[in-house]
């Protein structure tokens, strides 16, 4: 089987969709060895320049910035053509060419404008104003941010993008959460994979007995991540006496903004900003943080950074918004988006009750080896390129 995975984005610095995308390719790649006869030819194809980065590295083909006519040959010559979000070109050749499309969605772009969910200017969740039709509401929101003109041309291209991907033989959500959303037919939900660690490094992962307990902050300094909302949470905490850490642990646009506020909020000696770190140094930054805290504001889709925390076995303190509360369920503590007093409240509980955290910490691993290995995420993306392939799944 020829598939062709196309994503826009494959860049030098890896973030999660990315990082998605090349654990699947991977997995394809590699699913012969394990399973005769079932060989998998697989060629990425993406947008983005080299750079830095060192394509020979990789067990599957590697082509960047293609031409069309390019473009048009390598879907043509792939028996089912994967695509990573949905890029109005290769959707198109694709329907055109009248190949199986398997869309997945790890972002809102086929339902808003601005592929966010997050209504401008006072960054509040969008309640669905581009699929009730409410366009005008779609172009106040993002002419905030990038003006009239390009507001009016990222509201039309909305109309083919999501036409296309209603014509998909299959739209994958990893989430419940987006699958509702987006509200596509065809939709199935396969949860991202991450890799599972050894019980030796999961033993020597969070650990209540540092001297002061620490909570950690994992992925990037923007908006939407809500980290004012954590700040202002640990400012509660040091008025009712409560002694803790926090580490930052990313970089971002807000980054300046995000150590002033927590300097007038007398925070200096509490709060560490780290900066961006190395995928492979952070469970050492982490080995000691009592729980991990996710604190946004917008409908995260599905944050590569919770499935991995909870397959390190750390406990999470999330808001219960988007595919961020269904991943983090009940096995994590939730809090209302943006509320600092909800989350102070769940972070005084990590101090305080020791049982609480170990029972979470536990349940958490096992979800994660259930539901989010990498093994998983495979096996259920073949399962349903086999379907539209006309073979068996073996």
């Amino acid at each position: 089987m020829k598939i062709m995975i196309y994503t826009h984005v494959w860049a030098p610095v890896v973030g999660g969709l990315q990082t998605v995308t090349r654990d699947l390719a991977n997995g394809l790649t590699n699913w012969g060895q394990s399973h005769p006869g079932q060989a998998i030819d697989v060629t990425l194809v993406t947008q983005t320049p080299a750079g830095t980065m060192n394509d020979s590295g990789v067990p599957f083909r590697v082509v960047r910035q293609p031409s069309n006519r390019q473009l048009i040959s390598l879907i043509r010559s792939a028996d089912i053509v994967h695509i990573a979000n949905p890029a109005l070109m290769p959707l198109a050749l694709g329907w055109l060419l009248g190949k199986p499309i398997v869309l997945e969605h790890d972002g809102y772009q086929s339902a808003c404008p601005n592929g966010l969910f997050l209504f401008q200017p006072d960054t509040s969740v969008c309640p669905g104003h581009y699929l009730a039709g409410r366009y005008r509401k779609c172009l106040d929101c993002n002419a905030t941010a990038m003006g009239w003109s390009k507001s009016l041309r990222t509201l039309l291209l909305t109309f083919p993008r999501r036409w296309l991907a209603r014509k998909v033989a299959v739209n994958i959500a990893p989430t419940r959460h987006i699958g509702r959303r987006v509200a596509l037919p065809k939709t199935r939900v396969i949860p991202h994979g991450v890799p599972e660690y050894s019980t030796s490094a999961i033993s020597a992962s969070p650990s209540n007995h540092a001297e002061v307990p620490c909570f950690a902050y994992v992925g990037r300094l923007v908006a939407e991540k809500g980290l004012p909302v954590l700040l202002n949470a640990c400012s509660i905490l040091c008025r009712k006496g409560a002694s803790f850490r926090l580490k930052i642990v990313g970089d971002g646009t807000e980054r300046i903004h995000l150590e002033r506020l927590a300097a007038e909020l007398g925070l200096g000696s509490q709060v560490e900003f780290l900066g961006s770190v190395s995928v492979e140094n952070i469970p050492n930054l982490l080995c000691e943080a009592a729980a991990v805290i996710m604190p946004s504001i917008w409908e995260d889709v599905a944050p590569l950074v919770a499935y991995e925390q909870l397959m390190h076995g750390h406990l999470v303190i999330a808001s219960d918004l988007g595919g961020l509360g269904e991943i983090v369920d009940d096995v994590g503590l939730k809090f209302p988006a943006g509320d600092a007093e909800a989350l102070a409240v769940c972070m005084r509980r990590v101090l305080e009750e020791p049982d609480l955290v170990k029972d979470l910490r536990s349940r958490a691993l096992q979800r994660a080896r259930a539901a989010f290995t990498l093994e998983h995420m495979v096996a259920n993306h073949i399962g349903v390129f086999n379907e539209l392939a006309g073979t068996s799944a073996g």
